[in-house]
């Protein structure tokens, strides 16, 4: 990887991560036109996660701070609220544990990626007839862990992360922004899980891999603040199911080129 495709790659996943368009799909299918995933590819991918990580921190700090007061001071609200960010986080732990070798296979199988974003397309769109009945402003227990299967389903490259959750909340009544900020904050965990759970590959990481990395990062982290900043802003303003165009257009073109 040089460093251009390395700036690229990290654009691409700070613009899509929080627009319901699949950052890890986008990075397959950017991988495949570059002529192949290389080694290294997963644990480039999890480095320009967590970079978008930061930005979700640094876009949610007010609200994290206030969690983290309620918290220590033991306020039962807020300590309900993280008991659903725990129990939403388990689907993908187990997912993510359990089938993380065919999961990443699955970065290497292009025409898979393609019918996933399709998917994506048709789950974005469903939120055309959701959003406006929703009014709920934090989840319920069952939500949560429902928004928490979707993200574990989200696992897959081509299926949204930010799309799958926020649908998922939106169809099971919670409010725009508060499905956003619940799915976004859920987020946080995964992300930082998945970190976590590559540090054995970041030791063994060599010169060139890091300096892939911190391009990439650098550039995901700025990208990526101004993605969920617009991306909220379309979310209050219904537009989100319009991403669906975007989904359909390029995972068809997507799957015509890889059965060229």
């Amino acid at each position: 990887m040089d460093p251009i495709e390395a700036l690229l790659l990290g654009l691409a996943q700070g613009l899509t991560e929080f627009f319901p368009v699949s950052s890890s799909g986008h990075l397959a299918m950017l991988q495949a036109l570059f002529g192949g995933r290389e080694s290294g590819g997963l644990l480039f991918e999890v480095g320009v996660h967590v970079a978008t990580l930061f930005a979700i921190a640094f876009f949610y700090r007010a609200r994290i701070a206030e969690l983290l007061r309620g918290f220590v001071a033991r306020e039962r609200e807020t300590l309900e609220y993280v008991g659903k960010l725990a129990l939403g986080t388990v689907p993908a732990v187990v997912i993510g544990l359990g089938a993380k070798d065919f999961i990443d296979e699955q970065f290497s199988n292009p025409s898979m990626v393609g019918v996933l974003l399709l998917t994506t397309g048709c789950i974005v769109m469903s939120t055309r007839w959701t959003a406006g009945k929703a009014t709920a402003p934090v989840p319920s227990w069952g939500a949560a862990l429902l928004i928490g299967c979707a993200q574990a389903f989200a696992i897959l490259p081509g299926i949204s992360r930010s799309g799958s959750t926020v649908a998922m909340a939106l169809l099971l009544g919670v409010a725009p922004l508060a499905a956003a900020e619940f799915a976004f904050l859920l987020g946080i965990i995964a992300i930082a899980g998945a970190a976590v759970l590559m540090i054995p590959d970041l030791q063994n990481a060599d010169l060139s891999a890091m300096t892939d990395l911190a391009i990439g990062g650098a550039t995901a982290l700025a990208s990526g603040l101004v993605a969920i900043t617009l991306f909220v802003r379309m979310l209050d303003r219904s537009l989100f199911h319009h991403w669906a165009w975007y989904c359909w257009g390029v995972g068809g073109a997507f799957l015509l080129w890889t059965m060229n």
